[in-house]
């Protein structure tokens, strides 16, 4: 992973990742667990996703504007980003899907070893 920059917003990173090339595409998880373009032309399971890089926020004045923003890629070599809040604002269908993209790539890390 790179180095962090001390970005303090979240728009202001993602317009970073976007200048820079290759993170052009937003996602999001449909109801049946499946991550998707925005225009939903193309869905993948979590074996499909890899975490290339996250990136926390926190509130400056309110610990529930907590968020973090996943750069991600697909197996088909797509490149974009998520976002979820934290804590009760979190949507669940986000979290469960990012933790087993998650516990794959620590599964591989395993393999390697």
């Amino acid at each position: 992973m790179q180095d962090k920059v001390e970005e303090r917003s979240l728009v202001n990173v993602l317009n970073r990742l976007k200048k820079e090339g290759g993170c052009t595409l937003d996602f999001k998880v449909t109801e049946d667990g499946r991550l998707t373009t925005m225009d939903g032309k193309e869905d993948f399971r979590p074996d499909q996703v890899r975490i290339v890089d996250f990136y926390r926020f926190e509130g400056e004045s309110d610990p529930d504007d907590m968020s973090i923003l996943y750069v991600l890629e697909t197996t088909n070599g797509l490149k974009g980003t998520i976002s979820n809040s934290y804590g009760p604002y979190a949507d669940e269908n986000i979290d469960t899907f990012m933790k087993q993209v998650e516990d794959l790539g620590k599964d591989l890390d395993k393999k390697d070893k």
